[in-house]
């Protein structure tokens, strides 16, 4: 499934429980079956009733999923500790080599490799008035690359987030309201969906790659993303690509 795909599938449910199956999904094709979305700085008005705070919606092995909330290991988690540092979408294999992680941070990441939960990677989503989010993806195979799949994952946990708004906070991310980008502006943003670089997309579209990044910073700011792929998902879910 594709992120327009997935956008569309998602446009028809408001229910988070359906939202979240449906990201789960399409990240086990990915090969990445052990998903969790959480909320760090902000209590969320919809979660799944079953998972305490900061978590919004999970799906791991039950065993470490009870290990987890009964230990409370959401205060030493490095993951949860180290999202609100970092802007891109980081290994848990990595976060050791530029980190020193404390005993209890590796003992963590250690338990959980031992219940099922291999070749980590998280995702920090940024929304409004500083709230943090992070969606995590793990596998179950040990010869699982996220490496591999990191671009699509990253794009599928910012879909994910922008469809999570719509059902949580309609008015936060005012999904009626019109946006009018320009011709070239939907032409970069369409190849950015694709995963293509300023440098890729000037070569197709015949302009450098510094008239690229500014046609894409300005659909940005009109879309009110603070990353391209947030844009991408923005303007996906508001039918303008």
């Amino acid at each position: 499934m594709d992120l327009f795909s997935f956008t569309e599938c998602a446009n028809q449910t408001h229910s988070l429980r359906a939202l979240f199956e449906l990201l789960v999904g399409c990240a086990t094709k990915e090969g990445f079956s052990e998903v969790a979305y959480g909320a760090l700085n902000f209590d969320e008005p919809l979660r799944l009733a079953e998972y305490p705070p900061p978590s919004v919606a999970v799906k791991w092995p039950p065993d470490w999923c009870d290990r987890y909330f009964k230990r409370k290991y959401h205060t030493i988690d490095p993951v949860v500790r180290r999202t609100p540092m970092l802007s891109r979408p980081f290994l848990w294999d990595q976060l050791a080599d530029y980190y020193q992680l404390q005993p209890d941070e590796r003992r963590v990441l250690d338990e959980a490799r031992e219940a099922g939960l291999k070749h980590g990677m998280s995702v920090p989503l940024f929304g409004p008035l500083g709230r943090i989010s992070v969606v995590s993806f793990a596998s179950a195979f040990d010869d699982a690359d996220p490496q591999d799949r990191i671009g699509h994952l990253n794009a599928l946990a910012w879909q994910f987030h922008t469809a999570y708004g719509d059902i949580a906070r309609p008015c936060d991310h005012g999904c009626e309201r019109k946006v009018a980008l320009s011709q070239r502006e939907i032409s970069c943003m369409r190849w950015v969906a694709e995963g293509k670089s300023s440098w890729e997309i000037g070569k197709i579209l015949g302009i450098s790659d510094n008239t690229v990044n500014f046609h894409v910073k300005n659909a940005m700011r009109k879309l009110g993303a603070t990353s391209r792929i947030q844009a991408v998902a923005i303007a996906i879910r508001l039918n303008v690509l």
